[in-house]
């Protein structure tokens, strides 16, 4: 029990990779808050998670009602000691096709949100509190056609480093997660076909030659 008497805030813990960060947080002992935009996938998270569980909607691009949902959670089971800063989307901006709103809509979840929800739950968090941030090897891999979220993901590590030494008076640990090709249902149909499904093992063996070069 690792995590006895601990809290956690997570966000997009309703699915994927932040759900699994739940569950293995309530079972190492942590009350933990998840955050999602989707009530249906929230409730049914909540139901899995049990009484140490607390889902409240709100999306990540939403700064108020990031700022409600922190605050109902800490009200319930008091100061953060962990936050996952989870959310995010995926988005294609392939040079010569790519729209603003798509380009501008994958900043806006996978970087402007991560600030914001940092910044969101400053007020609450303990010293020696844990921030994460989920970052991707696709910021530092070069895949074709994510411009924007590739972009997004080197500005999280970026932003890490400065948040680390901005909140380090505090004794607060700022560090970032990088993962590889996870099928989560973030992706979608873009792993439903074959062809889908060998363009993640591809990214999985770049990644494992990215960290052999590394």
């Amino acid at each position: 029990m690792r995590l006895k008497n601990k809290t956690a805030l997570i966000t997009g813990g309703n699915s994927g990779i932040g759900l699994a960060t739940a569950k293995l947080f309530v079972a190492e002992g942590a009350r933990v808050i998840i955050t999602g935009r989707n009530k249906e996938t929230l409730e049914a998270a909540a139901k899995e998670l049990g009484p140490n569980a607390l889902a409240v909607a709100a999306d990540a691009t939403d700064v108020v009602a990031t700022e409600a949902a922190i605050k109902k959670g800490a009200e319930k089971f008091g100061k953060l000691d962990i936050v996952f800063a989870n959310a995010g989307i995926p988005g294609s901006t392939p040079l010569g096709s790519a729209t603003l709103d798509v380009f501008e809509k994958v900043i806006g979840t996978n970087l402007t949100g991560v600030f914001f929800t940092v910044q969101s739950a400053l007020p609450y968090l303990n010293d020696n509190a844990s921030i994460i941030l989920n970052g991707s090897v696709i910021s530092v891999l070069g895949i074709p056609g994510y411009s924007a979220y590739g972009a997004a993901k080197a500005g999280v590590r970026a932003m890490a480093r400065i948040m680390a030494s901005e909140l380090s008076p505090r004794g607060i640990r700022v560090n970032v997660v990088a993962p590889g090709a996870i099928r989560t249902p973030i992706w979608g149909a873009a792993i439903a076909t074959p062809r889908g499904r060998e363009g993640i093992r591809e990214a999985d063996c770049a990644v494992d030659a990215a960290r052999t070069y590394w």
